[in-house]
């Protein structure tokens, strides 16, 4: 990085220190102020990548409170800014303070030149750091899968694949997935994958309306049909004419109102409750369900004919469990977004919290996941968000057979690899040390697919 790249701010009011601390720096570009007013308009102005700040600035010269005002603000405007905090009153609870507030290092009054030195020259190094993760994270954010979804599992990645296959033919597609998987996603990335793109997309939740009122919303009904329908309304299915209708939850559905959708399925035309004209409309049916289908056919609680009109293609979208690498994909996604929206000074992720990440096994899977990220980005004490804030400094119950927990451990080191090496069986074991027959072996023996 040259001088002109690597902006220095020296916050000083005494002068001759001011004047010292200069001409004691080479390679920098260096701007000197001596008030919180200069200092803002300077971090405003220069976006320096490091700040020297003395506590003790008018109009409190003998004092801190004005120092920690000053470092408050900097690091309000700027949060990335590495500021070092110089001080000779009181200087351990002023350390404890400074570095609690958030500054990146603090050193005591009278300076060591050489020693202080030493500290700028890490913060530098520090912040370019730091802004490389960050142009990398961006680059991968940016690099999203259908619908705008995040992953980098190759059990994900396949999903995704399947659906840009069957988005142009106008088949019905049923997504079969737990809850939080992020069916609704995909269903979006597989009506803006197709033809019908330029048609609307329109959600409904079967689960989160009474029996009484869905046929309401999917059919809607005529003016008078019922005691309050004091006019003429249209449902979901004709709202979604010439697009696609995502009906979440179809397992909800009441047997009565699925003959009436079977109907619209097999014909293509729908009678609004109350009315006796046959509309027709043009709309692709996307449906997604955590119920098991075949058990309720089985039970008799979904018509079989139903089933097979819905499931034309059948896609399960795996749990965030069995994606392995995405779960820290998506929390630093989460982190990032989450600290931008409410201004929070969390830049990341200790290293215990990763840990504690790569090891939960996310029964709410992405929709938890963001939640608890969510909450620690508002609870965090400090710049790094800890197990502890994610609520996950308990852990799960580890097993106690040698044999349980050497086959978790292979099973989890050959996952992350795999994800790693895209699903490259010779990259795979290459990351792993072993032979391509033996890692061939123990995926069979793990039954895990590349």
């Amino acid at each position: 990085m040259s001088a002109e790249m690597r902006r220095l701010l020296i916050v000083e009011d005494d002068l001759g220190l001011q004047r010292q601390l200069r001409w004691a720096y080479e390679g920098y570009a260096i701007t000197a102020v001596g008030d919180r007013a200069a200092a803002l308009a300077a971090l405003r102005a220069e976006e320096p990548q490091v700040v020297t700040l003395d506590l003790g600035l008018p109009p409190d010269p003998d004092g801190t409170s004005e120092g920690f005002a000053t470092l408050e603000a900097m690091l309000a405007l700027k949060p990335d800014t590495k500021i070092i905090v110089a001080s000779g009153h009181g200087a351990r609870e002023s350390a404890l303070k400074a570095i609690a507030m958030g500054a990146f290092d603090f050193y005591s009054k009278p300076i060591d030149i050489d020693t202080l030195g030493l500290i700028v020259a890490r913060a530098f190094h520090v912040h370019a750091l730091e802004a490389e993760n960050r142009r990398l994270a961006a680059r991968i954010e940016g690099e999203t899968a259908l619908g705008g979804m995040l992953t980098a599992a190759p059990e994900m990645l396949k999903v995704t694949r399947t659906i840009e296959r069957v988005a142009p033919a106008d088949v019905s597609v049923l997504l079969l997935g737990a809850s939080g998987t992020g069916k609704e996603l995909l269903a979006r990335g597989l009506h803006d994958a197709s033809p019908r793109a330029k048609g609307a997309f329109v959600a409904i939740n079967c689960a989160a309306i009474p029996e009484t009122l869905l046929e309401s919303e999917l059919f809607g009904h005529e003016k008078g049909a019922f005691t309050g329908a004091i006019k003429t309304t249209a449902g979901k299915i004709e709202a979604a004419q010439g697009g696609t209708l995502f009906l979440d939850e179809i397992g909800d559905v009441p047997l009565p109102l699925q003959v009436k959708l079977l109907r619209f399925l097999q014909e293509r035309v729908i009678e609004r409750i109350g009315g006796r004209k046959p509309i027709p409309v043009d709309t692709r049916i996307v449906c997604a369900t955590h119920q098991d289908l075949d058990a309720m056919v089985a039970d008799g609680r979904f018509r079989e004919d139903l089933y097979y009109r819905l499931a034309e293609i059948v896609v399960r979208i795996p749990s965030l469990a069995e994606r392995p690498g995405d779960a820290g994909l998506l929390a630093r996604h989460f982190l990032r977004r989450y600290a931008r929206q409410m201004n929070a000074a969390v830049t990341g992720f200790a290293p215990d919290a990763l840990a504690a990440i790569d090891a939960w096994s996310w029964p709410g899977n992405v929709r938890e996941l963001e939640n608890r990220v969510k909450r620690a980005v508002i609870m965090a004490d400090a710049k790094q968000v800890t197990a502890a804030d994610l609520d996950l400094d308990h852990g799960e119950a580890e097993p106690i057979n040698l044999k349980a927990i050497r086959e978790e451990a292979d099973r989890r080191a050959i996952r992350h690899a795999l994800a790693r090496a895209q699903g490259n069986i010779s990259g795979t074991a290459r990351l792993l040390g072993i032979s391509r027959p033996t890692l061939y072996d123990l995926m069979k023996a793990y039954d895990l697919q590349p």
